[in-house]
């Protein structure tokens, strides 16, 4: 079943969390919604990543960066029904407005 973020995973590589670590993050135990989260942390990260002007993310990036994969995560894991993905963006490059790539 497609997911309203799936356009932002076109041709990019997720790396920076790991589903264990995303499922820690939200405070989940069980495998049930494992499939679900993955697609969540994968979004996420593209989203960023897309944000940030990057092909994708790595282990390099910054503190901020961290914090906007997992914001974003927190967001569209709470928000799976009702999810104003342009709001989600605008904040996302309000924070990041120092680290992004200045071509266009």
């Amino acid at each position: 079943m497609s997911q309203p973020w799936d356009f932002f995973l076109a041709g990019r590589e997720a790396v920076m969390f790991s589903l264990d670590e995303a499922k820690k993050y939200l405070r989940v135990d069980s495998n049930d919604e494992d499939d679900i989260i993955q697609q969540e942390l994968d979004a996420a990260e593209s989203l960023v990543a897309s944000v940030l002007r990057k092909d994708s993310l790595g282990e390099d990036d910054s503190p901020i960066v961290t914090v906007a994969v997992l914001y974003s995560l927190a967001y569209i894991n709470e928000h799976r029904e009702e999810a104003d993905h342009h709001a989600l963006t605008i904040t996302l490059r309000n924070l990041l407005f120092g680290e992004r790539d200045p071509r266009f």
